[in-house]
């Protein structure tokens, strides 16, 4: 059952960090732009009640059982997703209300920290949550959602959609046919029939 906090509480948790989500074998690295409060407080990547992050992996089968991050993550949760391959990181690494209270410089440093991280770790495929900032942090103003022309590192790079719930042009349907796309992409689902 989810948990709630007063303004104050969650306001107490900006510039917070999260830790990452790493496993030993990482097929599929999830990023986000940088944790909410929510995120924060809870100490869960993509915390908020009105997010749509785990709705839309449960939506498309990477996901078996649901999720109620705002609660906070339990330790067996975190593993389901490890085992199945699955990280999860943000561009940049403090808490604010809103992805748009970053600086641009922020955004360009947590590229050149993903990349060091891909390069580290060495998933098979990493989907960045979110165009905007993906553009920023990465230099490429014209850059689309989708399967990116150019590995990070050598992974396979992709942007999806952001499930924020600040995100009206995205469902939960539409979220969970892009990570669909990029779960099959990383092994994490099986190749669509067809």
């Amino acid at each position: 059952m989810g948990r709630s906090f007063s303004r104050a509480e969650l306001e107490s948790f900006r510039d917070a960090e999260v830790p990452d989500l790493l496993g030993p074998d990482v097929r599929l690295m999830f990023v986000g732009i940088n944790p909410g409060l929510w995120t924060a407080a809870t100490g869960t990547h993509f915390a908020h009640p009105g997010n749509r992050f785990y709705p839309a992996l449960l939506r498309a089968g990477v996901l078996e059982e649901p999720v109620d991050p705002a609660a906070g993550m339990s330790e067996a949760e975190r593993d389901v997703l490890r085992r199945r391959g699955i990280a999860i990181t943000n561009l940049v690494r403090r808490a604010t209300v809103k992805a748009s209270e970053l600086s641009r410089d922020e955004l360009l440093e947590g590229g050149a920290r993903l990349r060091a991280l891909v390069a580290q770790v060495r998933p098979r495929v990493v989907a960045v949550a979110g165009v905007t900032a993906y553009r920023t942090a990465f230099g490429l103003p014209r850059a689309q959602v989708g399967r990116q022309p150019r590995p990070l590192a050598d992974s396979e790079l992709w942007v999806v959609p952001n499930p924020s719930g600040l995100n009206a042009h995205e469902t939960v349907a539409t979220l969970a046919e892009a990570y669909a796309e990029v779960a099959r992409a990383a092994g994490v689902l099986p190749p669509a029939a067809g």
